[in-house]
């Protein structure tokens, strides 16, 4: 495919990204009718009214989750078009493909945040189990359950799965850049890894030198930026074999855990739990001390 169709491919998802991120800010969860209903478990109408509740917000669920699939591939698309062999390093893909590299920033960028914004909602997870225990006392007794079509076991037992992650959207990325990765054993990891890097210090640099900050217009392009910046840390963590946190990382760990300290509190507390929770080397014993307790 050429960098124009990739283009074209990966911006229709991402025009759907942004309604996908305002459902989910908008998702109240049916917490006050569940919990009648279990209170009051031989009232039917309390039941009926809850389940009433719930079967639209699985829909919503369901969607979110076919939309990290499509999102995957779209990871999929443009690792191959930003590691491909084309250009020497990654510098150059970076500087050549621009709007892709732009495109893979903002697919970050949608990740962090729909991930922060699933992690202060604990009403996901309950809707979705009241659902499923719902629906399988239905089962038992032969009621027809309405919109059941909608959600087969199979597929609920997936969307069960992809919202236990306290980062649903980051693991599906981190699992597609390693598919990404074993599925072309020809090509070298450095590829993959150092794309990642070089965006990782784009965004840091851009971040640290009042210069490049002042030029900044919003406060969204610095949110912007540091989620990039975290998403691409943890994607290396995931590919590279040593790990991000490593003396032989090409990130500057240290520097980009300075940015992230520099920023108002409240503001970068979901990406150092990123850092601190969803990435896999922070704990070896390789890992430097003094970066362990930055992020402690």
């Amino acid at each position: 495919m050429s960098e124009r169709e990739i283009w074209e491919e990966v911006d229709v998802v991402l025009k759907d990204a942004k309604a996908i991120l305002d459902e989910l800010q908008a998702y109240k969860g049916a917490g006050p009718d569940i919990r009648e209903a279990i209170q009051n478990p031989n009232d039917e109408a309390l039941q009926e009214k809850a389940w009433a509740a719930v079967v639209p917000l699985v829909g919503k669920l369901k969607k979110f989750y076919e939309f990290s699939q499509r999102l995957g591939m779209s990871l999929h698309s443009l690792l191959g078009a930003l590691t491909s062999e084309t250009y020497s390093d990654p510098t150059q893909h970076l500087e050549r493909e621009q709007a892709l590299a732009r495109q893979f920033a903002e697919i970050l960028h949608f990740t962090l945040r729909f991930d922060e914004l699933k992690m202060t909602n604990p009403a996901i997870q309950n809707d979705f189990s009241y659902y499923r225990r719902t629906l399988s006392r239905m089962r038992i007794n032969n009621v027809p359950a309405e919109g059941e079509n909608e959600v087969n076991n199979e597929l609920a037992n997936r969307i069960s799965l992809f919202y236990a992650d306290a980062t649903p959207m980051l693991k599906t990325l981190s699992d597609g850049t390693t598919k990404f990765v074993s599925e072309n054993k020809n090509l070298p990891i450095e590829n993959t890894t150092d794309c990642l890097s070089t965006m990782a210090s784009v965004c840091k640099v851009m971040l640290e030198t009042p210069e490049y900050r002042s030029r900044f217009t919003s406060e969204d392009t610095v949110s912007f930026c540091l989620r990039v910046m975290v998403g691409v840390i943890i994607l290396y963590d995931y590919v590279h074999p040593v790990g991000a946190f490593a003396k032989s990382s090409k990130i500057d760990m240290k520097g980009c855990i300075k940015v992230l300290k520099d920023q108002p509190p409240n503001s970068v507390e979901g990406l150092l739990n990123a850092l601190r929770y969803t990435t896999k080397h922070l704990n070896d014993e390789s890992t430097n001390k003094t970066i362990k307790s930055m992020l402690q």
